[in-house]
């Protein structure tokens, strides 16, 4: 059936041809699997120690939960918006939903940020001796290149990412595979770990790495069976990739020692390598994480441009941000760039990660919460939505706890970027004139679910 209007036509056979379950899911993967695991890695474990499996577990647990609501949402409101029109539709558009649409458009610049930190990172394994400086060069370089792609043809790396996903999955996979010998056990004994809240912690400034799930959501108007396939593709996906990052903990845990990866937890994922492949693992491991974070910023270049320019149409964000180029957001690419630039060689790579984490954690909440509101038209079960909201807003409250205990400073960042996030959509609307209006991704979303979709 037509999820418009319910006839037969050239709508159905474009859904018959549309993305199936593996075509979704692998779109979660990719976004998962990306720059996060390179860059947060050693600090996950400095946290959690020898329990690093295990806060990744619960990190896992937290956004299997959350993508409970995602499939939910994005079968009764299958659209481009993804999640900012789940929060307009169960919340409307006001100063709450404004500030946590910014918040999200800030969250994926600051991802673009710790990207560009771990290519920075594993950029400098090729060179010895690197001074700070040159550091900061590889930084820049890593945002710069892949924002001239997007300004001049932001298809040239989109066109591989299917390689670049499978190149980095089976990276992981002989990591896994050859490190799984080497491992020792009593590495990870329960006297190994960190406390409770370093556990959960943990997971949290890993968090940013499970984040890329909901990117299936802003696909949904193109699947086929939408009701069948966005959540077999939502499920499949996050619990694949939790078994992988479980894994990949447990190897690093068990097969390096505290000292290496504390001497190394920006690249501690190539120290990981060593143990079974030796240098020219740790050369490999290096040279698939500059082409995971290179792809990863190309990516969340793209989307966050035409993402802050679907805020700015609505009114959401200065009229600038509206404007066109070749048919493509220039203007957008340029501000993610430049503001992507300043986070990244102005804040150390652990406050990015919390800013992340946090940020996503916020929004990922008031999905939930925003399921939980529409459950009777989602068919959503509000006991599954509210234990996935009160779980985020735990999560959230518990790694600003440590954060301000191991580093008031990062927490003061991530405040002022949720400070200014509502104080920016109190102030702007204001000064400008500019009055919000419902989007046009809202409107069709309202209309589309008027409907049936799938079987």
């Amino acid at each position: 059936m037509s999820r418009t209007d319910g006839a037969a036509g050239p709508a159905d056979s474009d859904r018959s041809r549309g993305i199936g379950i593996l075509g979704a899911a692998a779109i979660g993967v990719g976004g998962m699997v990306g720059g996060g695991i390179f860059a947060v890695l050693g600090t996950a474990v400095m946290l959690a120690g020898g329990g690093t499996p295990v806060a990744f577990a619960i990190a896992g647990v937290i956004a299997l939960l959350t993508s409970y609501a995602y499939a939910k949402l994005s079968v009764r409101y299958p659209c481009a918006g993804g999640t900012v029109v789940f929060l307009d539709r169960a919340f409307g558009i006001d100063l709450a939903t404004g500030s946590l649409n910014l918040m999200l458009w800030l969250s994926y610049l600051v991802t673009i940020a710790l990207y560009a930190s771990a290519f920075g990172s594993y950029a400098g394994t090729f060179f010895s001796n690197v001074q700070p400086w040159q550091k900061h060069v590889f930084i820049s370089a890593g945002i710069v290149i892949p924002a001239i792609i997007n300004i001049l043809n932001s298809q040239i790396v989109s066109r591989s990412e299917t390689i670049v996903v499978i190149v980095k999955l089976a990276l992981l996979s002989v990591v896994v595979a050859a490190g799984a010998p080497y491992v020792d056990t009593a590495k990870m004994v329960p006297s190994t770990w960190g406390d409770p809240l370093s556990l959960v912690v943990g997971g949290m400034v890993i968090f940013v790495a499970y984040e890329g799930f909901e990117l299936i959501a802003n696909a949904g108007a193109d699947v086929r069976n939408p009701r069948r396939t966005l959540p077999w593709a939502f499920y499949s996906c996050v619990g694949f990739v939790i078994l992988l990052y479980i894994l990949v903990a447990a190897i690093t845990v068990g097969s390096v020692s505290a000292s290496v990866i504390a001497a190394s937890k920006d690249y501690a994922l190539a120290e990981a390598a060593k143990p079974a492949l030796g240098q020219t693992g740790f050369v490999v491991v290096s040279i698939s994480a500059l082409m995971a974070t290179f792809s990863a910023i190309n990516a969340t270049i793209y989307g966050n441009a035409r993402l802050g320019y679907s805020l700015a149409t609505d009114g959401e964000l200065p009229e600038f941000l509206d404007r066109q180029t070749w048919h493509r957001p220039i203007v957008g690419v340029v501000a993610t760039t430049v503001l992507s630039l300043l986070l990244a060689n102005l804040v150390d790579l652990h406050s990015i990660a919390i800013m992340g984490s946090a940020g996503f954690l916020v929004v990922f909440t008031a999905v939930n919460a925003a399921a939980f509101k529409l459950g009777p038209a989602a068919r959503a079960n509000r006991a599954i939505t509210g234990i996935a909201a009160l779980a985020c807003m735990t999560a959230l409250v518990m790694l600003l706890i440590k954060t301000y205990q191991a580093d008031p400073h990062a927490l003061w960042i991530f405040c002022a970027m949720a400070g200014g996030s509502v104080a920016f959509e109190l102030i702007y609307p204001r000064l400008t004139g500019r009055k919000l209006r419902l989007n046009n991704h809202v409107s069709r979303a309202g209309a589309d679910a008027a409907t049936p979709t799938g079987n």
